[in-house]
């Protein structure tokens, strides 16, 4: 997946649509990675401008300010909300959920680094937790309404309760006790450690009333 936008979406936009969602993905990608590496607060627009190989002014062209660069990829709540799509029958939402997440673990070399570059990247700057808990909210909307059309009806308060219990289990993720949880530990065991955590944390999540 090219940023937010999949091979196949990729491959069927027009040419110069095409140039666009690379030269967007590449600035993304630079971004998050200089700011797992550095901190938010480290790393300039200039310096990720020249990580993804692109001008300041064609940075700007994309993101309007370098807060924006720090939530600009939606993948995570795609692959969360795919994952309860495509669930088999009989398995909860939030077993959907941990399941994708314990994916993601495993397809890291290392996941107690990748939970310190998300702390290093994101957790440690004043300059955007306003913008963390406006991600969490804005997943919540979206996990809300999935579940609504899921049910073919409007949305209801329980299903509002569900979606925060659901957006939970990733969000304690990258909380500091999941730092805490795999500090210091090898990858064969922070691994299993965190996905214990999940499928905990999904059996803790009560279904919607």
């Amino acid at each position: 997946m090219v940023g937010s936008v999949t091979p196949d979406q990729l491959a069927a936009l027009p040419l110069r649509e095409r140039k666009k969602a690379l030269t967007r993905a590449a600035i993304v990608e630079a971004a998050q990675r200089l700011f797992e590496e550095h901190g938010f607060d480290n790393v300039t627009v200039a310096e990720i401008a020249d990580a993804a190989n692109v001008s300041v002014k064609t940075l700007f062209v994309y993101f309007r300010a370098k807060e924006e660069l720090a939530f600009a990829d939606n993948q995570l709540i795609e692959e969360i909300i795919g994952a309860m799509a495509a669930r088999k029958p009989g398995t909860t939402h939030a077993e959907a959920v941990a399941a994708e997440l314990v994916a993601q673990v495993r397809a890291q070399g290392d996941p107690a680094a990748g939970v310190e570059g998300f702390h290093r990247g994101y957790g440690q700057s004043p300059a955007i937790q306003s913008g963390l808990l406006r991600l969490w909210a804005d997943y919540e909307d979206r996990v809300t309404a999935f579940l609504a059309a899921e049910a073919g009806t409007d949305p209801t308060p329980a299903m509002r309760l569900h979606a925060i219990q659901l957006v939970a289990i990733p969000r304690t993720l990258t909380s500091p006790e999941a730092r805490a949880l795999v500090d210091g530990l090898p990858p064969e065991k922070g691994r299993p450690a965190l996905e214990r955590w999940l499928r905990q944390a999904a059996r803790s999540v009560t279904a919607p009333g």
